[in-house]
């Protein structure tokens, strides 16, 4: 589940981010609409922050890191303005959604995964398919 299209198509915004340039989450109405699909299991949520969503919904937690350099240039092929994409380098030099994470969940369930190069997307698939595989025997019966 990719949150953005949730949040642009089910209205979860509660107003418009001039600095930014982008929508405001208004984070209360996002988990009410995901409640359900959450606790019926089976979901992964695609986001850039978690610490408003409730520990319950989630067994593991990957949180993708990227090289500066790779992440400043992805960023600016996107069109972010300076604030944002200085911002977003600061956050990723301090693992600021790391440390969020770990504050978030139990630490054991909390995993950084490298996000540099397209190899790594196919790696970080295998890997996450893998946790699944053994979720599911661990968990079966």
């Amino acid at each position: 589940m990719l949150l953005p299209n949730i949040l642009l198509t089910g209205q979860l915004y509660d107003g418009y981010d001039e600095e930014y340039d982008c929508p405001i989450l208004d984070e209360d109405r996002v988990v009410d609409e995901l409640e359900n699909q959450m606790s019926e299991g089976g979901v992964i949520v695609d986001y850039h922050g978690c610490d408003f969503f409730p520990e319950r919904w989630f067994h593991i937690v990957f949180v993708l890191k990227t090289d500066n350099s790779v992440l400043y240039n992805r960023l600016e092929t996107r069109g972010y303005n300076q604030k944002k994409l200085k911002d977003n380098i600061q956050c990723e030099i301090f693992q600021v959604l790391y440390e969020e994470a770990l504050g978030s969940y139990k630490e054991e369930i909390v995993h950084q995964l490298p996000s540099n190069k397209p190899e790594d997307l196919e790696d970080n698939i295998n890997q996450i398919l893998k946790w699944i595989e053994q979720w599911v025997k661990d968990h079966s019966s």
